[in-house]
């Protein structure tokens, strides 16, 4: 799978994923959280599972680590556009884990999974921050 050779070879900083044994269709991914943000020094593994029609349709991606953010669903599911009606098959898995990153540290409180975390995030940053560290 191309996407896996692109990873191997340039991976982006803060980022890796791989095929889970033999299998290419389900992978783990680890997303890093980035420098100098709230998000600084965590590590959050994440799913992604892949269909028959990719690159076609995105694959499904979850998180399994535990998260409060405005646009991670409680089951870990992520609402971002590319992973949704944005989806074009010139994304790849890369394209897919940077998007994510970047969410962590720009969130979308107009479009929320997490109603709670999208106001706090809006309306009380401090509050915000507690809770994504508790």
């Amino acid at each position: 799978m191309r996407d896996f050779k692109r990873l191997q070879l340039d991976p982006p900083a803060g980022i890796s994923g791989a095929p889970c044994d033999n299998n290419i269709m389900p992978w783990n991914a680890v997303i890093f959280g980035p420098d100098g943000t709230r998000w600084d020094r965590w590590t959050f593994k994440l799913t992604l599972q892949f269909m028959e029609d990719y690159p076609n349709k995105p694959p499904t991606v979850r998180f399994i680590s535990r998260m409060f953010h405005p646009n991670i669903y409680a089951d870990g599911s992520i609402c971002m556009d590319i992973l949704q009606n944005q989806w074009s098959p010139i994304y790849d898995v890369v394209a897919i884990l940077i998007s994510i990153q970047s969410l962590l540290c720009v969130p979308n409180p107009n479009s929320p999974a997490n109603s709670e975390a999208a106001r706090l995030f809006s309306e009380n940053k401090p509050e915000y921050n507690r809770k994504v560290h508790e």
